[in-house]
This record gives structure tokens, C-alpha cells and sequence, in this order.
């Protein structure tokens, strides 16, 4: 699914990043795998944070899956 179909919660949506990919200029990249806490699209990017709690920027397109549980093994 990409990340724009993922739904918007006050709370925030884990996803699993399904593809290496290059966020804005200047913002952090993803690669396989890790995990995000989505919150909601603004432009191109997404607002969302990852584990470590730092804001990063996935693309409104890009290849996600939602996370039902996110525990310690997922690290």
C-alpha cells in the first residue's frame, strides 16, 4: 500500500518501510524495514517520527505496510 492510502489517526500508524528510498534534501533516509510512526501527508512528504523519536519524512508515495504491534523484536 503507499502511505497516503494509510489512514490518518490523532495517535499516529506504525508502518514498515518497503523499499530503500531518500527523504527531502537534508532529512534522513529509510532503507528496508524500519519502522515509522505516521501521522499525516503534507505535500510530497509525510509528517512522521521514527523509533528513536527524531521527525522524519517518508514520501506520500511511498511503499508501506501497517504494523499492528510494534515490540522490541522489530528493532
Amino acid at each position: 500500500m503507499q502511505l497516503h492510502d494509510v489512514p490518518r489517526t490523532t495517535e499516529g500508524t506504525w508502518v514498515r518501510v518497503m523499499e530503500d528510498q531518500d527523504g527531502p534534501p537534508d532529512a534522513l533516509g529509510f532503507k528496508t524495514g524500519d519502522l515509522v510512526l505516521f501521522f499525516h501527508i503534507d505535500g510530497m512528504y509525510s509528517y512522521a517520527k521514527n523509533r528513536a523519536g527524531q521527525l522524519v519524512h517518508l514520501r506520500a508515495w511511498a511503499d508501506v505496510e501497517i504494523v499492528a504491534n510494534v515490540g522490541e523484536k522489530d528493532e
